[in-house]
């Protein structure tokens, strides 16, 4: 049975994009069916100068390209900023829709959410779309990805706690940017410590691999 796996940040610039291409790649290359859906994405002319198109190629993965996102939007603004104004607000059924398509060709679907938690997809007199309602509809866990430097124990537990209380799964943390040395390993007790969840994996700038067993990663996926 194919499963699927949320990937959202502790907010804008976490890395979000280039954590989830080492994660599909990861799973590609270890021989999984790894597949990879966006809902919206906004600030791109074209799939192959997106986020989704960045994913596809340092992935490694051969998946149609309108496959890989629902909502493209030229404003490089929040997705429901973006829809108001070019005129195609988000609909749940079609993202539901689209994502079920990806699962049925492929074992191990990674989702890339936008921006923080809290982002709005569409905002209208017609209907109202928070990230955290794409991640129910689509009945995924939770991975979160945050960078690894001063301010990331805040920002994890917030999300995490957002998370939980709003009733979705966190299945681990991502630390983005790691450096090493003593507040970095501190950051990684606290953030666990705190939250009760697992940092599984720490990527160094630069990283072309994530390192993280193939069989660990895949059993985040639900």
């Amino acid at each position: 049975m194919s499963k699927g796996l949320f990937v959202t940040a502790t907010g804008t610039d976490m890395g979000k994009t280039y954590v989830t291409a080492l994660m599909v790649k990861k799973l590609r290359e270890a021989g999984y069916s790894s597949g990879y859906y966006k809902a919206a994405l906004s600030g791109a002319d074209s799939i192959d100068e997106s986020d989704a198109g960045y994913v596809k190629k340092i992935s490694g993965i051969t998946q149609e390209d309108e496959t890989l996102l629902s909502y493209l939007y030229r404003n490089a603004v929040s997705p429901h900023l973006a829809a108001r104004l070019e005129g195609e607000p988000v609909e749940l059924k079609k993202v539901r829709e689209d994502y079920l398509h990806v699962l049925k060709t492929h074992e191990y679907v990674t989702v890339e959410g936008s921006g923080g938690i809290v982002c709005p997809i569409r905002w209208d007199n017609e209907q109202k779309i928070l990230l955290e309602d794409i991640i129910k509809a689509l009945e995924l866990g939770v991975v979160i990805v945050a960078d690894a430097g001063l301010g990331t124990i805040n920002a994890v537990v917030l999300t995490a706690e957002y998370l939980r209380n709003h009733n979705m799964e966190v299945k681990g943390v991502i630390l983005n940017n790691y450096k090493g040395g003593a507040m970095e390993e501190d950051n990684i007790r606290m953030i666990e410590e705190l939250t009760g969840i697992s940092v599984v994996a720490l990527v160094r700038k630069g990283e072309k691999e994530l390192e993280i067993e193939a069989e660990t990663l895949a059993s985040l996926y639900t």
